[in-house]
């Protein structure tokens, strides 16, 4: 699981990166991204929220969604990701993927906003 400081945690953060963020749709998440920065030497940490809402299934099911969707977040930021705020929102379908398929999917939104 990320460290606190490469959490969103606070809901006013989750609002702004979900009405203010670039959006990249997909088959199994949605994912909003907004840049960050905390001086001007250096560069903030990325940090990631995560939306699994009860149309995704009971507790179990969004609870595994939301263990696998937190792992590729760490993968994330042990490849450097930083400077950015992203919030994961699953999509029903992501219930019935694999751990691989949720993967390439989050790994091709974060190219796509890292492009971007």
């Amino acid at each position: 699981m990320p460290a606190r400081h490469h959490r969103v945690t606070r809901g006013e953060d989750y609002r702004r990166v979900v009405r203010t963020g670039n959006r990249v749709g997909g088959a199994l998440c949605i994912t909003y991204a907004v840049p960050r920065s905390v001086g001007d030497d250096e560069e903030a940490p990325a940090r990631f929220g995560f939306i699994i809402s009860k149309a995704v299934g009971n507790a179990v099911m969004r609870n595994l969604i939301r263990r696998r969707m937190k792992s590729v977040a760490d993968e994330f930021i042990r490849d450097g990701v930083t400077g950015v705020d992203m919030v994961f929102r699953a999509l029903p379908k992501s219930a019935s993927a694999s751990f691989d398929e949720i993967r390439r999917e989050m790994q091709r939104a974060v190219r796509k906003i890292r492009s971007e």
